[in-house]
């Protein structure tokens, strides 16, 4: 099953750098008092180690932090990397990036999230099957309120257009749109 707009947004194990499994999203609290909590999530799926604009773009998502919090979302990043490969990234692409970033995400997992996976074009680039670009917006109902999957490395939502939107549909209650069967 892939997962569309309105669908619920699945539990995903992943590690983190020092090789611990954790939930991708934490289950909700139930205690927010009100929507500038961060109830919210934006899920950045990356390439990996090897995709320089992947580092670029967690770099600029890190530089708006503070305007997605003032929103109530949390952000997370997660690939398909080991967790070896999640340290390198981590140590030497993206040594400013604080919100989590995560690797072993599963191949099926990727692949029923409806991302796009690609093979390496050579053992220089990785050596694994390795997920496009991907971003799941995930409301606190834990529905997939915003999504966009790519098939190359340069297509991304603008920051600030996504940013503006989730304010507006924060603000204004705006539904998940995408849904008709």
């Amino acid at each position: 099953m892939t997962i569309k707009a309105g669908s619920i947004f699945p539990d995903i194990q992943v590690s983190t750098k020092d090789g611990e499994e954790v939930s991708l999203i934490p289950r909700a609290t139930g205690n927010l008092p009100d929507k500038n909590e961060t109830d919210w999530h934006l899920v950045v799926i990356y390439r990996g180690v090897h995709c320089p604009i992947c580092a670029k773009y967690l770099s600029q998502i890190q530089s708006k932090l503070s305007k997605f919090k003032d929103l109530g979302v949390n952000v997370v990043a997660a690939s398909l990397d080991s967790v070896e490969q999640l340290n390198t990234f981590l140590e030497e692409k993206v040594p400013d990036v604080t919100f989590p970033v995560y690797g072993n995400l599963k191949q099926d997992v990727a692949k029923n999230l409806g991302l796009l996976l690609s093979e390496p074009m050579s053992s220089a680039e990785t050596d694994h099957v390795f997920a496009e670009p991907g971003i799941f917006v995930v409301n606190s109902e834990r529905k997939v309120q915003l999504l966009e999957i790519a098939n190359a490395p340069f297509v991304r939502p603008d920051l600030d257009i996504l940013l503006g939107g989730l304010e507006y549909t924060r603000e204004n209650d705006y539904p998940i749109r995408g849904t008709y069967e």
